[in-house]
């Protein structure tokens, strides 16, 4: 197992995010690796956790990163957060990622959900993906 295309990996996928149009037509540059002091805007997207998986063979060592990508609104409804989700799911989904060190074998949508957090004032839609990565150095 490696884990050392971690940061490779986020870095790029925080890297496609941000370059997208469609989903910066929706939320503007509110897209965080960490959330930043004070207030935060009415959506944003944020990179949240990872579970990653030795996932080697004889050719490489590679793991499965299991990664979620949070949507948070203030929005009423669902609707907008469901927008965002999809838009970043859309840049995603079998996206074509340059790494920094390795190579990124498949990246793949695996599950949602989406949820009122405490309070009741915002919505939150957790996106899982599978990456499937080769460690290269």
């Amino acid at each position: 197992m490696s884990y050392g295309v971690a940061a490779a990996l986020q870095a790029a996928i925080f890297q496609r995010l941000s370059g997208d149009a469609v989903l910066s037509g929706l939320v503007g540059d509110a897209i965080y690796d960490a959330l930043p002091p004070g207030p935060l805007p009415p959506v944003y997207v944020t990179l949240g956790p990872e579970e990653v998986r030795e996932r080697g063979d004889k050719t490489a060592a590679g793991a499965w990163h299991s990664l979620t990508v949070s949507v948070v609104s203030e929005a009423a409804g669902f609707l907008s957060a469901k927008e965002v989700a999809a838009a970043v799911s859309d840049a995603l989904v079998d996206a074509d990622l340059t790494l920094a060190r390795g190579q990124l074998r498949g990246l793949v949508f695996l599950r949602a959900r989406a949820r009122r957090e405490p309070g009741g004032t915002r919505r939150r839609i957790d996106l899982v993906f599978r990456a499937r990565v080769d460690d290269t150095p």
